[in-house]
């Protein structure tokens, strides 16, 4: 079974709360870009990440606000910030490492919320039973000049899903992959 590759680049979500410390009272996002998956888009807003050692400036906010204020790096980046985020799936933020957003109008230490995302595919209940998918995990096979087979590619669902495989800019380069290219499910 074939799905497409989505890259996803280091990228922040925020919440109502640290929006407003970072952009002013009540600012809202604009939307820059619709992504695949329903309702999130890239925002026009970014932000700068930083720790004691370094900072990456430029980092894309994606909409809409979420409840929860998270960051997603890569191991590169963690390696540039002095990090060690653990690998976890998106919102699972608990005792993740500690990172500071600095934005126009003030900056928020977070004491946790920055990880470096699992490898993971977004998939609708109706289109896991359809495609069988009972674990949590699968294994994908990549074609490609480096091409590889990935385990533990995590099985990501919710009722609104774009059928799509996430891999982080790491991977992407590593495996000589870019958005739109299809790979192969193989459980």
């Amino acid at each position: 079974m074939n799905v497409s590759i989505g890259v996803s680049a280091r990228h922040v979500h925020v919440s109502r709360d640290v929006l407003d410390v970072l952009f002013g009272k009540n600012y809202v996002l604009r939307n820059k870009k619709d992504l695949h998956q329903p309702t999130q888009f890239a925002a026009e807003e970014m932000v700068t990440i930083a720790t004691e050692k370094s900072k990456i400036e430029n980092v894309r906010i994606l909409g809409p606000v979420r409840d929860y204020t998270q960051v997603e790096i890569s191991k590169t980046d963690a390696y540039k910030l002095g990090i060690c985020p653990p690998v976890r799936d998106s919102g699972d933020i608990q005792k993740s490492a500690p990172i500071t957003l600095i934005g126009p109008c003030g900056s928020v230490n977070l004491k946790e919320g920055c990880i470096i995302a699992t490898r993971h595919i977004h998939v609708t209940p109706q289109e896991r039973k359809e495609k069988g998918f009972d674990e949590d995990e699968v294994c994908v096979k990549i074609e490609s000049e480096k091409g590889a087979i990935l385990e533990h590619v995590h099985i990501k669902e919710a009722s609104l899903s774009y059928f799509e495989l996430h891999l982080d800019t790491d991977d992407a380069n590593a495996l000589c992959v870019k958005d739109g290219d299809i790979c192969e499910i193989i459980k």
